[in-house]
């Protein structure tokens, strides 16, 4: 092995052993991370020069660059893949681009596809990475991402990782500092006291590399800047020069870019044999980011702006087709008509790919420009700022901007312009929590495109009242404003329209109880994804999952929420993407998985409809589970769902504030908290709240309630009284929590017992003491104590859950295995492992099963 791959043999092998696999048709995703320095790229360069069985090694490079090139890593490999691929990574449609990798592997297995430094990836890189390694198992390739691990817990790569998790053909390689052994080996000749490098760099290999190639006389430098500078520095004036001009530049120089920045590669040939640069076919990059970094933070300002300058004519002469690029160096130049015509191509090329959040970045870019565009160029710029800031869940920023963009189209005169971006105002108002406002929009919109000649535009106005309707569920009118957009929206042969008002109409009807609005919600999906479009088929999805759950059809809502996240996926739509995330929240609520449901609304999200069902959320798991913070977490979503003004965010904080009040044996502030809402939803007819509300005013002794005898679902049932059918049907929906609810009201002593036993089982402390003193005023002997603790002494911070999760990994089952064996998803069971791995601080699953004997668990 190399000096350069000391103490890295476990790693390379690994990495051979994948490749290996794949060409078997056993796909793996490699994550192979570390601090920078570590030697991730000297780990790739090897496998590349002698890669195992003559595999093919594709291997693409994340740049440092202000904000991220769309499909960068995967653009730059056009010239190695098949012309399908090529054309579609030229294009940047996002299906095609799916489409054609997952072709481009199966036609050369064994192929390893690396994406570097993916800390600097683009969100539609990441969104290859994630579509690849969900259809690994069925791939005969490898996908390696190297990256660091300082990373945030809100960088697009942590939440990438968080969705691969540790899940079944995934590996992960963790490379650590050097020994002071291998320091020894790497220092031997040099003269330098070995220890002393040790203890100046920690093992770092770059560090140590660094600081042996600059070393002079058996000094050595303070700083790796120093180290990279002085050595520099020892080159002829002439190749420092060419050296500064490259480090300005954050990607690979190919030979056309090299020919207008230098003097040929020969020139390049001291600094390469220095270690600095690394010279290929494909072109010129420094051999360390660190490096070429050094080299930039050494230059003066004024020495900068000339290089980049210089780098911005020459791409500008070599006709390159990348707007990010040149986008980033105008901003360095400062050559502000550069960026006035790159930045909205940057933005437009990163949208069409779904890279929202480098799309809105390069749209605030034009903006601080705005003034340079002519009136209705500058119109079309903020109002597509304003929606990808909307998309990536930026919804006061939206509403900012869309609001400059409304009264830049009053300006212009165009009514039709001007109806269509008061709508897009709406949608962010209320978005934002500005219901009024909101309505006002929409009331506007409608007005100024009654007689456009575009009737789709008109469809879309009533559907979007539809939408507000139906969201504050005013059932009635949003069945009646729909229907009319559908109408019209057939008529006009438009599929986003169409889509857009079947949700609406199919939502309503499930408000109602009417579960023929699933057939409305699905048909809403299909025709929007047949014109791909992403949006509208997330929103029927979401309202499908929704609905779903309402009604505690907890199997259905699990199936249609995985093939919903499917969708979303697809684009980073994260508002979609944070709704569904509440949606798996509620869904482990009403399946007695607490810890599941606090993770998925930890943190809390920040548009504040989504955060008020977390709250409500974290509020109900504290109360069943007995925990503290109780009344802080519902009287923050009872003051968040006073100002949003919407039942379907009151209701549901009523429901749980009511059952804190009857857990506290108070029934009548819990019948205080839900008269008013069950009033409410009575006269909205919202059927599942109206069933939960009038549950509610029941157990607390008011019967002036009525539970139409067409809601068949379980609340609804309990809301009637009939406690044993409503104990079956909670069963059947795996709602253990409310099943006992019903069991408890049973006058028979066995039915109470029973109840005690799930309450026990899943941790419901409250109710379980409440029942274990009403069995023993009752006279019932052997009442079971319980658990002495709601969790078991655990030093590692296991919950119960991970603990059997834990167990059936001992056992040898694969992921899929676990969730079918618990009955819940694999992207559930991926979760748990992940967390186990990481409480007990191990990389693999087989270190789980040892720590896990260990313990003793």
């Amino acid at each position: 092995m190399s000096r350069d791959l000391l103490e890295r043999g476990p790693e390379l092998a690994g990495l051979r052993t994948a490749a290996r696999a794949a060409a078997e048709g056993r796909g793996r995703v490699v994550l192979l991370h570390g601090e920078a320095g570590i030697g991730k790229s000297s780990l790739i360069r090897a496998l590349r020069a002698d890669p195992p069985d003559e595999a093919r090694v594709l291997v693409g490079s994340c740049d440092a660059m202000s904000t991220p090139r769309t499909l960068g890593p995967l653009r730059d490999l056009t010239d190695a893949v098949g012309a399908r691929l090529a054309e579609a990574l030229r294009g940047g449609d996002r299906d095609e681009v799916f489409s054609a990798i997952q072709e481009e592997l199966k036609a050369a297995p064994g192929t390893i596809l690396v994406i570097e430094d993916a800390h600097w990836a683009d969100e539609a890189t990441l969104d290859v990475v994630r579509f690849l390694a969900r259809r690994i198992d069925t791939l005969p390739g490898v996908v390696v991402l190297t990256y660091r691990d300082e990373l945030d817990r809100d960088h697009p790569l942590t939440r990438l990782l968080g969705d691969l998790g540790h899940r079944d053909g995934v590996d992960r390689i963790a490379l650590q500092r050097l020994s002071p052994g291998a320091v020894e080996a790497l220092t031997a000749g040099s003269g330098l006291d070995a220890d002393r490098v040790f203890a100046q760099t920690s093992g770092n290999p770059y560090f140590v590399s660094e600081l042996v190639a600059s070393a002079d006389e058996a000094s050595v430098p303070p700083t790796v800047v120093a180290a990279v500078t002085g050595r520099l520095r020892r080159l002829d004036r002439t190749t420092q020069d060419h050296v500064e001009q490259l480090a300005v530049v954050p990607f690979v120089v190919d030979a056309e870019l090299l020919e207008r920045l230098v003097d040929g590669a020969g020139a390049l040939q001291a600094a390469e044999e220095g270690g600095i640069l690394d010279v290929s076919p494909e072109g010129v990059r420094f051999r360390h980011e660190l490096t070429r970094r050094a080299v930039v933070d050494a230059l003066p300002a004024s020495r900068r702006i000339e290089l980049e300058r210089r780098v911005l004519a020459a791409l500008l002469d070599t006709g390159l087709a990348d707007p990010a690029r040149l986008v980033h160096h105008a901003l360095a130049a400062g050559d502000v008509e550069a960026v006035v015509e790159w930045a909205p191509r940057a933005a437009r090329d990163a949208a069409a790919s779904s890279a929202h959040r480098q799309a809105a970045e390069h749209y605030r870019v034009a903006r601080n420009y705005a003034d340079r565009y002519p009136l209705g160029e500058r119109a079309d710029l903020v109002e597509e700022y304003a929606i990808e800031a909307y998309t990536v869940g930026l919804g006061h920023e939206a509403v900012i901007a869309q609001l400059d963009a409304v009264g830049l189209r009053r300006e212009l005169g165009d009514p039709e312009r001007l109806g269509a971006s008061l709508r897009w105002l709406s949608r962010f108002q209320w978005f934002d929590g500005r219901r009024a406002d909101a309505e006002v929009s929409a009331r506007e919109t409608s007005a100024v495109l009654v007689d456009a000649a575009d009737r789709s535009l008109y469809a879309l106005a009533i559907s979007n009242e539809a939408q507000l309707a139906l969201l504050a569920h005013d059932t009635a009118r949003a069945l009646e404003l729909s229907s009319r957009a559908i109408t019209i929206a057939r008529e006009a042969g438009h599929a986003g329209a169409l889509s857009h008002a079947l949700t609406n109409y199919g939502t309503a009807l499930m408000y109602r109880g009417d579960l023929d609005g699933m057939q409305q919600l699905v048909e809403a999906g299909e025709v929007a994804l047949a014109v791909d479009d992403i949006e509208d088929a997330a929103r029927a999805a979401v309202n499908l999952v929704w609905g779903l759950l309402d009604q505690y059809r907890l199997p259905l809502a699990e199936l249609h929420l995985d093939r919903a996240l499917e969708v979303t996926e697809r684009a980073e739509y994260i508002g979609f993407v944070t709704y569904q995330q509440m949606e798996q929240a509620r869904l482990d609520l009403a399946r007695a998985r607490w810890d599941d449901a606090l993770a998925m609304v930890d943190p809390l999200p920040d548009p504040p409809h989504a955060r008020c069902v977390a709250l409500t959320v974290t509020g109900t798991v504290r109360l069943r589970r007995g925990d503290e913070g109780v009344d802080e977490a519902l009287d923050e979503a009872k003051r968040l769902a006073d100002h949003l003004g919407e039942l379907q965010r009151r209701g549901p904080v009523a429901v749980a504030r009511a059952e804190a009040a009857l857990l506290r044996g108070d029934p009548a502030e819990a019948r205080a908290i839900a008269r008013p809402e069950y009033e409410d939803a009575v006269r909205r007819e919202a059927a599942s709240l109206r069933a939960e509300l009038g549950d509610i005013l029941r157990r607390s002794g008011d019967d002036d309630i009525h539970i139409p005898e067409r809601d068949a679902f379980p609340a609804a049932v309990q809301a009637r009284g009939d406690w044993r059918r409503a104990a079956e049907l909670w069963r059947e929906a795996g709602a253990p929590y409310h099943e006992a609810v019903a069991l408890s009201e049973s006058p028979e002593d066995a039915d109470q017992l029973e109840a005690l036993a799930i309450l026990d089982r899943i941790g419901a402390v409250p109710l379980a003491r409440r029942i274990r003193a009403e069995l023993r005023e009752r006279g019932v002997r052997s009442i079971p104590r319980g658990p002495s603790t709601t969790t078991r002494g655990n030093p590692e911070g296991l919950t119960e859950r991970q603990v059997t999760v834990l167990r059936l990994m001992a056992e040898g089952l694969t992921n899929a295995a676990i969730a079918d064996r618990l009955v819940v998803s694999v992207r559930t069971v991926d979760t748990h492992v992940a967390a186990v791995l990481a409480k007990l601080g191990v990389q693999t699953r087989q270190d789980a099963v040892r720590a896990a004997a260990e313990l003793g668990i």
